[in-house]
């Protein structure tokens, strides 16, 4: 059972997101807050296994909850959900250690997918949000990939997919393997690269 706190300053956000989640089998609600601050205390307390976290809140806002979250517990799994998906939101949570990032008008889907793979250590990311990350940086530094020594065939294949923002399971089954498989070969291509999470990982794969 994936244990999750809700952090939305507006109240019907939160109750939506609770009925989707708990018709979910697998998760669990375990706790509500509208601000910042009721989010540190609440993660402290309850140690839920996914934050799901807004960044505009009255008082002490996403971006400083986040941090402090993280701060008191490193291992803990922080995904933003937000209305706003431009650099100035981006790039703080980033910054901050959020694990992911996705947008509001997203298919339920998709956070549902994305609270799953929070849990399980994977870096979930809105698609349009990783393509622009990736495209701001290869427009910001212009080159071309470094090939790495030492990348098996299906590491290379692993890493190409990475880049074009599909998830753990979509490379499993594009490639035709485990899902297991496919973290052990994103771990050893972290190592390889010495890339610190999913984002960098898609970066160099783009030769920046």
């Amino acid at each position: 059972m994936i244990r999750v706190l809700l952090v939305d300053d507006q109240h019907l956000i939160r109750a939506g997101l609770r009925m989707l989640c708990e018709a979910q089998p697998d998760i669990e609600v375990v706790g509500e807050a509208d601000n910042g601050r009721d989010a540190i205390a609440l993660a402290a307390r309850l140690v839920p296994d996914v934050v799901v976290m807004d960044l505009r809140m009255p008082g002490v806002d996403g971006i400083s909850a986040t941090t402090r979250i993280l701060a008191d517990r490193p291992g803990a799994r922080v995904l933003v959900l937000t209305t706003f998906g431009d650099d100035d939101h981006l790039y703080p949570a980033l910054t901050a250690g959020a694990c992911g990032f996705l947008l509001k008008d997203a298919p339920p889907t998709d956070l549902l997918d994305g609270v799953r793979r929070a849990a399980a250590g994977d870096s979930p990311f809105s698609q349009e949000v990783l393509r622009r990350l990736v495209d701001r940086a290869v427009h910001a530094r212009a080159g071309t990939p470094s090939p790495v020594a030492g990348l098996t065939a299906r590491e290379q294949q692993v890493l190409d997919l990475v880049a074009d923002g599909l998830s753990n399971g979509e490379i499993a089954e594009r490639l035709h393997i485990g899902v297991t498989t496919v973290k052990s070969h994103i771990t050893s291509l972290m190592t390889k690269t010495d890339s610190p999470n999913r984002v960098r990982l898609a970066l160099f794969a783009r030769g920046v």
